[in-house]
């Protein structure tokens, strides 16, 4: 079976770019012929390791040329991008001619069910039903958002099949006949457990607004008044950064917070720490819990729209906090500081409950979907 991803880049570090890397890889690995098809990836390499059997596109399209040149400029330069994408996107599917086409819900993700070209088509979405408006943006931009969100329910209708990652954001979409839900598996398959030891606490995402990490430095603040010898290690690149370096230089935490460079051997960052944290506005299913709790550690998380509630059991493998309850927060992490058994404890639950993420579980569940849409086309 022939099936192609079409996905904006995969030189980026994000949890969809990791996601889609280690599905190509197990989809080969199994004798399907895989296509990875981005808009820009502007000749980069990407971020995580690919197999050589998957054969990868680029259609040089140029969407992020764009990026910060404000709104007008962008609804007058989108539509040309839509119309040489759309061209290009059809000559390569007519080319490679896969069974089933997937949007990863990018730019293509508007005309591509439209293609003839590309076989059955498909749409997985890895953020909430409300994600635009959990920007929180006000004049053009926010009415963007709104207009954007409820054309959002439009398009996924018109796909084959729509993958959403958790029950919770299936919810939200309302009644959607064509709607399934394949939750994200673990990047990693790991027989080690984090020792739980060492005085780390670790938190992996794009320094971005959609990952909050200005309320965890803040929470962090409060931790560090009673535990001076605890360090909090963040691992991401983006546009905040020299913000959020500003933040932890004015609350005098530079000796204990430390915002860390991506790396691609980022379970063993996890291993080296004690307790995981996540300050998310909104999230489709988070990667760093996945990942964290495959490893065994005790997670603090607050409960935004989409997916900790469904990895985290409060009290259980972590702690769900009220999102932005900065105090809540604090209290937590240094309960689980001051409580080693239970860190051990949580940590336990964590490892035990992150094998039902496994790879075989979860691509169990693709190839069963695949099946069915090649068998009743």
């Amino acid at each position: 079976m022939k099936i192609a991803y079409c996905i904006g880049a995969t030189h980026n570090s994000g949890g969809m770019e990791r996601v889609l890397a280690n599905k190509a890889n197990y989809l080969v690995s199994k004798g399907y012929e895989v296509s990875i098809i981005t808009s820009d990836q502007e000749g980069k390499h990407p971020f995580f390791p690919i197999d050589a059997r998957v054969r990868q596109y680029d259609l040089g399209i140029g969407y992020s040329a764009n990026n910060g040149k404000g709104l007008i400029n962008k609804l007058l330069n989108f539509p040309l991008k839509q119309r040489l994408h759309k061209q290009r996107l059809r000559s390569l599917l007519e080319q490679i001619q896969p069974d089933i086409t997937i949007s990863m819900f990018d730019s293509e993700a508007s005309f591509l069910w439209q293609l003839p070209e590309g076989g059955q088509k498909v749409v997985e979405i890895h953020f909430s039903r409300f994600k635009r408006l959990q920007y929180m943006r006000s004049g053009l931009w926010g009415w963007t958002d709104r207009y954007r969100t409820r054309l959002d329910a439009k398009t996924v209708s018109k796909y084959r099949q729509f993958v959403v990652l958790t029950n919770e954001d299936k919810g939200y979409w309302g009644n959607i006949p064509n709607i399934s839900v394949i939750p994200n598996a673990n990047t990693f398959e790991i027989d080690k457990t984090a020792k739980l030891e060492q005085h780390k606490a670790i938190a992996v995402g794009r320094l971005e607004h959609q990952k909050g990490f200005e309320n965890m430095i803040d929470a962090w603040h409060a931790v560090h008044q009673i535990h001076p010898d605890w360090t909090l290690h963040i691992y991401g690149e983006g546009q905040l950064r020299e913000s959020l370096q500003q933040q932890i230089d004015r609350l005098g935490l530079s000796k204990v917070v430390f915002l860390e460079r991506p790396v691609q051997n980022i379970v063993e960052k996890y291993l080296e720490s004690s307790i995981l944290l996540m300050t998310s506005r909104y999230e489709g299913l988070p990667m760093s819990l996945l990942e964290g709790q495959a490893c065994g550690l005790p997670m603090v998380s607050y409960t935004c729209k989409c997916g900790p509630k469904d990895i985290i059991t409060d009290g259980e493998n972590g702690f769900l906090i009220p999102e932005g309850d900065v105090q809540t927060m604090a209290k937590k992490v240094c309960t689980l500081i001051e409580d080693a058994n239970l860190r051990k404890l949580m940590g336990q639950k964590s490892k035990d409950n992150s094998v039902k993420f496994s790879e075989a579980s979860i691509m169990k569940k693709w190839e069963q979907l695949f099946n069915q849409i090649v068998a009743t086309k």
